[in-house]
């Protein structure tokens, strides 16, 4: 076990894929490097930028390759100096029923992991897929994976059931939540930053191609916008958000779709892009005159102010709310029309705060902060894997630590 090498971070998301390299300081993780490998238009890109800034990897190209494998094969081909490898900490967005915390990886894991590929199909396979192409990298070192589904597994009962006949909920159909790994950040440094309202009443909103929303008690997650799949609350980029079932019966039924067709539809071609007919990208659609786009924006903050409303009755009040993930920390307008008219609820935001990027956005006298936060999954994921490897248990030997094919 090496409680002093380099940690290794892998983010595969649904179009991009971000990695990280720290180094263990003082007890907590240090970053080294941090690199992006993602679409650009019919191009792909990837940068890698050292801690003072410095760019160590920058390189566009084409490819008709499948872009998870071709990116992955280029950001594992540099990890740094000589330095050892530690371990490589990967988010994985599916954990299932029994994962409250992180695991080590080994064959057993794998086959349960991709057993709940069905419930995250844009991201499962891409994370398998990195835990597969490092290990063929780093053979010897431990690779832990760090679930978004942990956070919310000691939710209230009442927040993790649908009203289905209660064997399927024993079978493990129910609300599981998402982005735990950003969330279980965000309210990690609320600790350093807010101490005072740290363990009080709080919503985060994550908003970014995937978004949700999530309410936090006394630091522990009480409800979520996502359920069962990564589908379910907010409309994102691509994913329809929530949806009454009886649509998904109706295309079934009395217009033919297949299960396929269906799949493709709600997790590929709605969302943003599918109210739009232009874009997925926030972005784009901000600066786009077109009808359509201003329409994707209009739902898009109705459902997040809905949310919001309903995460703070959930909570029996509300004292902070924060914005992180790509849209919540870049884009202003989008956080004030969220939190425009928001006064019933004690908000009152500071629009020049607001627009210049400050990370409290509300107004001195607001009876509920608003704050921005850049989330840092990878850090988290990091965090983790520091606190696995200084437990003596948590690596029995390099042989498990492998995935193991047939």
């Amino acid at each position: 076990m090496n409680n002093t090498g380099r940690i290794v971070t892998l983010n595969a998301g649904s179009s991009s894929i971000k990695f990280a390299l720290f180094d263990q300081r003082a007890g907590r993780p240090l970053a080294h490097a941090r690199g992006l490998a993602e679409t650009v238009g019919t191009g792909r890109h990837l940068r890698i930028t050292l801690a003072d800034g410095a760019v160590a990897r920058e390189q566009s190209w084409t490819s008709d390759a499948p872009f998870h494998a071709d990116a992955l094969a280029r950001l594992l081909a540099w990890h740094g100096d000589d330095a050892a490898v530690a371990a490589v900490g990967h988010r994985v967005v599916h954990g299932g029923i029994a994962h409250t915390g992180p695991a080590l990886v080994d064959a057993a894991l794998i086959d349960e992991l991709t057993a709940l590929a069905p419930l995250a199909p844009l991201h499962q396979p891409h994370n398998l897929a990195a835990i597969t192409a490092a290990a063929e990298i780093w053979p010897d070192v431990p690779q832990i994976a760090c679930f978004d589904t942990s956070f919310h597994r000691h939710h209230p009962w009442v927040n993790d059931t649908f009203a289905l006949p209660r064997a399927l909920y024993e079978q493990g159909v129910r609300r599981y939540g998402f982005h735990g790994l950003s969330y279980e950040y965000i309210t990690t440094r609320l600790a350093d930053l807010v101490p005072s309202l740290a363990k009080t009443r709080v919503v985060i909103a994550h908003l970014g191609n995937g978004a949700s929303m999530c309410a936090i008690r006394d630091a522990a997650s009480l409800a979520s916008s996502m359920g069962f799949t990564a589908l379910d609350g907010l409309p994102m980029g691509t994913r329809c958000g929530q949806l009454d079932p009886g649509v998904v019966l109706y295309l079934l039924q009395h217009r033919g779709m297949s299960a396929d067709a269906i799949t493709d539809l709600l997790y590929r071609r709605s969302g943003l892009l599918g109210l739009s007919g232009l874009s997925s990208d926030m972005r784009e659609l901000l600066a786009s005159a077109a009808p359509h786009a201003a329409e994707a924006i209009e739902y898009f903050v109705f459902r997040i102010r809905r949310e919001l409303g309903g995460l703070a009755a959930a909570l029996e009040g509300l004292d902070l709310v924060v914005f992180c993930g790509g849209i919540g920390e870049n884009a202003w307008q989008i956080r004030e029309r969220v939190l425009a008219g928001m006064g019933w609820l004690g908000i009152e935001l500071d629009p020049t705060a607001n627009r210049a990027g400050a990370q409290t956005i509300s107004t001195p006298g607001s009876a509920v902060r608003a704050m921005v936060i850049p989330t840092d999954e990878d850090a988290m994921i990091a965090a983790h894997c520091m606190a696995m490897l200084a437990s003596h248990a948590a690596v029995q030997g390099p042989g498990r630590t492998r995935p193991m094919r047939d």
